[in-house]
């Protein structure tokens, strides 16, 4: 009876839930096996398990975050550092043009123009009158010579004395001007002389003691027409500092006022570049980099 028992109960036992028992570590797992195996979520927890920070994985969500930004903080400093010094060195070059080619602002242009030159065909008309003149006075003065040697008539001598005197009143400015208005050939040289030695005297005025138009020449970024070869002996002459006495045509001045007017639109849009970046300066609080243009000499 009690074998018959004992049996049962050992019959029974395997549908028992079986009891696990303390037992010895678990074999260690391979490094390189290790390695390899990363799970890409993290396990959760068990009860009664203690959470371990890994480096780099913080419990504040805050903490990464605020790493980054000193990260960032870190990169942009140089950068306007740089954009800083860039500006500043674009600003004093802007500046230094400004003050070295102002005065192209003091150009005149009706006397560089010179618009009441007298034509080629008003000299040739009046070169044609004086040499009219010439030969009638020359004319009336052999008449009269050949009166005094008896080979004319002495009446006729006479009347050519008198063609003398008439013509060479004639040729006298202030007669001239009761019976006609045309300027005579003396008057048109001695304007074209006139016209010409003021406009040296103004270019002189403006090329000053160190030259213009060469100082002018580093805006051709500004505006690429001053670079146009046949600028090129005005910027020499300009550089040696003897341009105002070589202007001794009037297409020479003509040249020199296409310059300066080429170098003055050059000059507006430095102006306008210059006062852009001294906007761009005060916006960033720049104050060292914003800056007025020295004053005009």
């Amino acid at each position: 009876m009690a074998e018959n028992q004992s049996n049962a109960t050992q019959a029974d036992a395997p549908s028992q839930a079986p009891v696990l028992r303390p037992g010895r570590a678990a074999d260690p797992v391979p490094a390189t096996a290790a390695a390899d195996v990363r799970p890409s979520v993290p396990a959760p927890a068990r009860d009664g398990g203690v959470e371990v920070a890994t480096p780099g994985q913080g419990s504040d969500p805050e903490v990464a975050p605020d790493a980054m930004a000193g990260a960032d903080e870190g990169d942009h400093k140089p950068s306007g550092s740089t954009e800083r010094v860039v500006a500043e060195s674009r600003q004093r070059k802007l500046r230094q043009m400004l003050r070295q080619c102002d005065r192209v602002l003091l150009m005149d242009f009706d006397l560089l123009a010179m618009n009441d030159w007298p034509d080629n065909y008003t000299l040739a008309e009046a070169r044609r009158g004086r040499d009219l003149w010439v030969f009638s006075a020359l004319l009336a003065a052999v008449v009269f010579l050949s009166g005094l040697t008896g080979f004319v008539p002495a009446w006729i001598a006479g009347g050519g004395f008198g063609v003398f005197v008439m013509i060479l009143l004639l040729g006298m400015p202030a007669v001239r001007r009761i019976y006609t208005s045309k300027p005579s050939y003396l008057d048109i040289v001695v304007t074209r002389q006139r016209m010409l030695r003021e406009a040296r005297r103004h270019a002189a005025h403006l090329e000053g003691t160190d030259g213009l138009i060469w100082q002018c020449a580093q805006m051709a970024d500004y505006n690429p027409a001053l670079r146009n070869p046949r600028f090129s002996h005005l910027l020499r002459l300009s550089e040696s500092r003897i341009l105002p006495r070589q202007l001794t045509r009037r297409e020479h001045v003509r040249i020199y006022l296409i310059y300066l007017l080429e170098a003055e639109k050059a000059y507006s849009r430095v102006q306008k570049a210059f006062f852009e970046g001294n906007q761009e300066a005060i916006d960033h609080g720049w104050q060292d980099v914003a800056a007025e243009p020295a004053t005009r000499t």
